[in-house]
């Protein structure tokens, strides 16, 4: 193919390359340079071998955004721009994609940046683009059933929305309530804060830590803390009022609660070691 002809191509991908990379990294600018990016890679490389052209541009711009976002987090740093500029316009969107932006409106702007990078890929490739786990998993390093895992968890996350300061001190005391009831074998007291129908996620590795999976509800969060709690610390995890457990003062399990109302409706046990050095961590009284 002669080089003008796949430039041809690369330009008629550019537009979702773009909205693709906006989305990813809140920003217009940083969305440029990773598509350009892609460019220099697809001329280094054989196109002839590439079979898909399409997908293997959205595999290799969304591994240059993730790496980017993964750099961004370990520095702290924000996007170069308000990350609602490029992402509540919802013109530059898949059809299908647009009634899910309405949908969680200005939420997405205020807690899409939050997430945890593979979060924010997994979610916005699937749930915006239609990219398949298949492929997400791909860029992510992860399994199939990994990558809808990490989807799920962000759009639990989006679609709960932005807490303000008064929500967070409730939830926060309540989040300490639950871990005085775990200490104390309060098994009435913990219910009490619980739904009904509470679920308990864990991560591929978390999964290794105990047999609760064979449990469900309230039980498998009870079976889970009867032994972790005097180790379980109160904390802000991504943001939120969370639980860690750190017995030799590094991060070994990170614990998000999802609250509906005053109850907790899901708690997601964390280990992946790599998982939780990305994540903003800090621990409260």
């Amino acid at each position: 193919m002669s080089t003008a002809a796949l430039l041809d191509e690369f330009e008629a991908n550019r537009p979702r390359l773009l909205s693709i990379a906006r989305r990813l990294l809140g920003s217009a600018s940083d969305a440029e340079d990773a598509v350009q990016d892609a460019w220099m890679r697809l001329t280094g490389n054989d196109a002839t071998a590439i079979d898909n052209l399409g997908a293997w541009l959205t595999t290799v711009v969304s591994r240059l955004c993730l790496d980017r976002l993964r750099s961004r987090k370990r520095r702290g740093e924000e996007a170069l721009e308000p990350f609602e500029k490029t992402v509540v316009s919802t013109t530059d969107l898949p059809d299908a994609a647009r009634d899910l932006a309405d949908a969680v409106g200005d939420a997405m702007a205020q807690v899409i940046d939050r997430l945890h990078p593979a979060e924010r890929v997994a979610f916005i490739l699937h749930d915006m683009f239609d990219v398949p786990f298949e492929t997400i998993a791909t860029i992510l390093g992860h399994s199939p059933a990994s990558a809808r895992q990490l989807a799920s968890r962000a759009r639990r996350r989006v679609q709960s929305g932005p807490l303000a300061a008064p929500d967070r001190e409730a939830r926060a005391a309540a989040v300490s309530a639950f871990l005085r009831a775990s200490r104390e074998g309060d098994l009435p007291g913990l219910i009490a804060l619980l739904a009904p129908d509470v679920r308990f996620d864990f991560d591929d590795v978390a999964a290794r830590l105990g047999s609760e999976q064979g449990l469900h509800g309230a039980e498998a969060v009870a079976h889970f803390f009867s032994g972790r709690a005097r180790t379980a610390e109160l904390a802000m995890v991504d943001g939120d009022p969370g639980i860690i457990i750190a017995p030799a003062g590094a991060v070994a399990l990170a614990l998000r609660v999802t609250f509906s109302g005053n109850r907790i409706v899901a708690i997601e046990a964390i280990a992946d070691p790599d998982f939780i050095a990305e994540m903003a961590i800090r621990s409260l009284p």
